[in-house]
């Protein structure tokens, strides 16, 4: 019997890297993904937490005591180490500083829910109509005559 190195061995020794990424994966269809639907850009923004509120402040500071370092992540990395270490009396202006933030999102989600919702039913008494009503209100119901004379 031949040893365990013979053509096919070697074969199945040398995957290329795109055969190793291939492995075990499955293809997704295209045409099967959801789609996102649209966002809207007059809708507010949600707001920061209390660490981005922190992390705003922070990035300033660190960006001073540290000019040379351009890496987002070295400041990320600080931010989150320096947020760990803080007490609760110590995250208390930033926490008190983001709830203010929420309330006046709310406010202004309020708002917004208050405007589609207005926008919807005014989309929804159009829809109720029937097309003759449409067609009447707009003087194409003649149009509509016409064409079915020429049958």
């Amino acid at each position: 019997m031949k040893g365990a190195k013979g053509k096919g061995a070697a074969k199945r020794d040398t995957l290329k890297p795109v055969d190793d990424r291939k492995v075990g994966k499955k293809k997704v269809a295209a045409s099967k993904g959801k789609t996102k639907a649209a966002k809207d850009p007059n809708k507010p923004k949600r707001p920061p937490s209390a660490f981005l509120v922190f992390l705003e402040e922070f990035r300033i500071t660190f960006k001073k005591e540290n000019p040379n370092n351009k890496a987002v992540s070295a400041v990320g990395k600080a931010g989150g180490e320096k947020w760990k270490s803080m007490s609760a009396a110590e995250k208390a202006p930033y926490e008190a500083k983001a709830a203010k933030r929420k309330t006046e999102y709310e406010k202004l989600m309020k708002a917004y829910n208050k405007k589609q919702e207005s926008e919807a039913d005014d989309v929804e008494e159009e829809s109720d109509k029937s097309k003759s009503e449409v067609d009447e209100e707009s003087g194409q119901d003649d149009v509509a005559d016409e064409d079915e004379d020429d049958d």
